[in-house]
């Protein structure tokens, strides 16, 4: 009864039917963190007809997440239809507005659905080509699931660690402008941490402010700002998928699991529409040909030849003082002057933009040596891909 209303919800069966269990089971590594577990068990007793142990569940759902109002309005719907047939999802949640149900049933499709399919085992997120050494952890956000996968550094391999249901901005993902209430998709980074004394009760146990807009949203024209990695108030314990003015929202237990991870600066925070995945193979060779692409560039300025050195550049190129032709012309005129250049490019990062541009943000340490001039510094460069080649459209101190 409770189902056949949720299937005219639009949840339908293959989302989270009866072989719920086997699908999980079969990847085990990942995360059972969060009320799933417990709500996926609770709907698995509802598709079976077993009406009490199904109660029992929802009661179980309730005493391990107090505050959270999907099981309270699921275990209303159960106790009314003991009584009477139901006519609508969420019949049995008295005194909720009929927004407020349609809130909580995206909720419950949001979080079953991320729950039943898992990212395949052996894959990872494009967007991760290489983490730098001392960038412990990475955060991917999937908007369309609903879904934040946190990775830790393995070697260089990302290696999965949790994932989280999250809420973002009520009109969705693709910020463009302050105000518009959209989540931006892009390559950000953790900039500071908020703790809960300094902010009021709606952001939960805390916030981490992330680096929207990149130098990228700039030059696109975007704009805006307070974008957070937040909690939520103290009397709830999650808001519908779309809930937000834009920022990234996680239970306050989740949020104080992530926030352990951390590195202010350093954790990149990549949000994407929806992940796109790859094996271990296909992401190690793409990750091969770019680094092959840095070293070309990097050999080609030690060569002194601008003409091959100016091969690496798109003529889209900007950088702070500089567009295409200035910034060969300026090289030309700096190789003059040297009789030998020594460039080495060491810890580097490399994320793929998960958005429609295509893009590759580059940062590394480099350290410059000349017969005339010796500097080291954090560069950052951005590539994209133009006639078929990767090439360097901005430039700049990381």
């Amino acid at each position: 009864m409770l189902l056949r209303l949720l299937r005219k919800c639009a949840v339908a069966l293959a989302i989270f039917g009866c072989s719920l269990a086997a699908n999980v089971a079969a990847q085990p590594r990942y995360s059972d963190s969060g009320p799933e577990p417990l709500l996926a068990r609770l709907f698995d007793q509802i598709e079976q007809n077993h009406w009490e142990p199904a109660l029992q569940q929802a009661d179980a759902l309730i005493r391990a997440y107090p505050n959270f109002r999907l099981a309270y309005l699921i275990r209303g719907d159960l106790l009314l239809a003991h009584s009477k047939p139901l006519m609508a999802f969420g019949q049995g949640g008295v005194g909720v507005a009929g927004d407020k149900v349609a809130d909580l049933r995206a909720e419950a499709i949001a979080r079953l659905r991320a729950y039943k399919n898992k990212p395949t085992d052996g894959y990872v997120p494009r967007y991760l080509l290489q983490l730098r050494n001392d960038q412990k952890f990475a955060v991917v956000v999937d908007t369309q699931k609903s879904r934040l996968y946190l990775y830790q550094n393995d070697n260089g391999t990302p290696q999965f660690v949790a994932d989280y249901y999250i809420t973002q901005g009520k009109l969705g993902a693709e910020k463009t402008r302050e105000g518009d209430q959209r989540t931006p998709i892009g390559i950000y980074h953790v900039t500071a941490s908020l703790p809960r004394q300094k902010l009021g009760d709606f952001y939960g146990s805390g916030a981490f402010p992330i680096s929207y807009p990149n130098d990228w949203d700039r030059r696109m024209g975007r704009n805006g700002h307070g974008i957070w990695l937040h909690g939520t108030p103290s009397d709830t314990f999650s808001r519908p998928p779309r809930a937000s003015d834009g920022c990234v929202v996680l239970a306050n237990q989740d949020l104080d699991a992530i926030g352990r991870t951390l590195q202010i600066g350093l954790t990149p925070v990549i949000i994407s529409n929806s992940i796109e995945w790859l094996s271990l193979d296909d992401w190690q060779a793409e990750r091969k040909s770019l680094l092959a692409m840095i070293e070309a560039w990097r050999q080609d300025w030690e060569s002194r030849d601008t003409d091959r050195y100016a091969l690496h550049y798109s003529r889209k190129f900007q950088s702070d003082s500089f567009d295409y032709n200035g910034w060969i012309e300026q090289k030309r005129k700096v190789n003059a002057g040297k009789t030998w250049i020594k460039v080495s490019a060491g810890n580097i990062s490399m994320f793929r933009n998960p958005g429609k541009e295509e893009y590759v943000v580059v940062t590394f340490e480099q350290d410059y040596r000349s017969n005339n001039l010796a500097n080291v510094m954090k560069k950052r460069q951005y590539w994209i891909k133009e006639d078929g080649r990767w090439k360097i459209v901005h430039e700049g101190a990381g």
